[in-house]
């Protein structure tokens, strides 16, 4: 295994070959290979060419150089881009924080109790210099409104210390060149429902006189990240077709208005293709016998199995839906299979559901939800990645093919067919905004009762079949 240490360095040559003797020198678990990835936000001091001497006396260290100074954001998001450990840790070059705590910082990781880890300055670590009291405070303030607009209980958002999983780090996408990467990451850790740990460390604070760099502009700024990313889902750093239904975690009146429409065709075990990060899963298992809540997508994987990690009843399981070997061992093992928002992105929607069929006893249901009406397709379907739209007549043919029995067909959702008709048609936007979401998710109420009473075709199908 390797660690990654992440360097952004802007003009510190008074301290910078000391502070990388100390990371060179720092403990870490044995069998551990280090890289030091140092990025340099175009110093002016002198600093560079002493990086550039150690870079070529160790060759564990790989050097980078920004053409224009952009902030430390901007180098921690080069570093990032260079960073092949499977853990990876923000180390700054300024002396504050000491190297010999990284196995402090470590051990949560290699437990496998946690995704991240965050170094906390004002648990009880072993020595803290006493510095500025507004400072702390204003620390302390900005904590407190990143814990009330991400529900976390941090004591410390602002430390440097922050060790990550690679694979999770680099599928984050980084906006922030500033100081506003602190809370940036801390509110996408938060939206991601990764498993955070805080550690006590010391901290040997500089003060400006010393060279501190962080201001009290930079405080006003972390309130304006926060606010932003609160309200911007901005969760993957490659906006691939299903991460979209991450905003389905801003709209839960919506998710519990499809669940109530869906449970009481679900039985005792349940097979989900398709559980994305876990909004029905979480809401369907109930009671059940065993439920088991499948994906392919190594990302959503891990946030089910995070989700799910003290649930007994359900099992996550790495299943793609095109794939006959990842249904090995499920041959006619449930009574219930769930395929909703699946068959518009796979290439041969029949193959998939001769899978899903396979898995099911005699008389199992399957349940399907798939996006209707062709003649909607447009910019919304296109980035998301679906590849077609279905009429009932179609969706009712391709069960039909693969051996099912129809039950009931359902139409849910018709005052937004109207919605993804406009954006999607008319305007040709790629997605839709946030408000428009939570006000619709809002109305919820009104529109439920609505939805018989409208004469068009609804934005989406429910199929309800059985396996003879």
């Amino acid at each position: 295994m390797k660690l990654s240490i992440l360097m952004p360095v802007y003009n510190e040559r008074t301290v910078v070959e000391r502070c990388i003797s100390l990371v060179l020198q720092a403990p870490v678990p044995e069998n551990i290979e280090r890289e030091l990835v140092i990025v340099d936000d175009r110093s002016t001091d002198g600093t560079y060419e002493i990086l550039e001497r150690l870079a070529a006396a160790h060759p564990e260290i790989q050097l980078h150089r920004h053409d224009a100074n952009s902030g430390k954001g901007a180098a921690v998001r080069t570093a990032i881009q260079h960073a092949t450990g499977d853990f990876s840790l923000i180390q700054d070059a300024d002396l504050e924080y000491d190297p010999a705590e990284y196995p402090v910082l470590l051990k949560p990781l290699f437990d496998g109790r946690a995704d991240a880890v965050f170094g906390s300055r004002y648990l009880a670590g072993g020595q803290t210099r006493v510095l500025l009291y507004w400072h702390s405070m204003i620390n302390k303030g900005l904590t407190m409104v990143s814990n009330m607009f991400c529900n976390l209980n941090l004591t410390d958002m602002e430390t440097c210390y922050k060790v990550f999983r690679t694979d999770l780090l680099k599928s984050i996408p980084i906006r922030s060149d500033r100081f506003g990467f602190e809370p940036e990451i801390v509110m996408k850790c938060a939206k991601r429902k990764l498993r955070i740990y805080e550690v006590p460390i010391s901290y040997h604070g500089r003060s400006y006189e010393e060279g501190k760099k962080i201001g009290w502009k930079d405080g006003v700024k972390a309130l304006g990240v926060i606010l932003k990313f609160w309200l911007i889902d901005d969760l993957y750093a490659t906006l691939y077709g299903r991460a979209f239904l991450n905003n389905l975690t801003g709209t839960p009146q919506y998710v519990s208005w499809l669940t109530r429409v869906l449970r009481p065709f679900i039985g005792d075990t349940v097979l989900e293709v398709g559980a994305g990060i876990g909004n029905m899963s979480a809401r369907l298992m109930g009671r059940r016998l065993m439920y088991v809540a499948a994906e392919k997508d190594p990302l959503y994987l891990h946030a089910l199995g995070n989700r799910f990690l003290r649930t007994p009843n359900v099992c996550v399981r790495k299943i793609d839906p095109e794939c006959p070997g990842d249904f090995d061992g499920l041959a006619e093992t449930f009574d219930t299979a769930l395929c909703v928002n699946v068959l518009e992105y796979v290439a041969d929607p029949a193959a998939t559901l001769d899978n899903l069929r396979k898995t099911l006893k005699s008389g199992g249901r399957l349940i399907v939800l798939v996006p209707q009406s062709p003649g909607l397709y447009g910019t919304l379907d296109r980035t998301m990645g679906h590849q077609r739209r279905f009429s009932r007549g179609s969706a009712l043919q391709l069960l039909k093919q693969t051996g099912f029995t129809i039950e009931q067909t359902k139409s849910l959702n018709k005052i937004s067919a109207l919605s993804w008709w406009l954006y999607s048609r008319v305007l040709g936007s790629s997605s839709i905004n946030k408000f428009s979401l939570k006000l619709f998710d809002k109305t919820v109420w009104i529109w439920r009762r609505l939805d018989p009473l409208l004469p068009w075709r609804a934005l989406s199908l429910i199929l309800v079949a059985r396996k003879p």
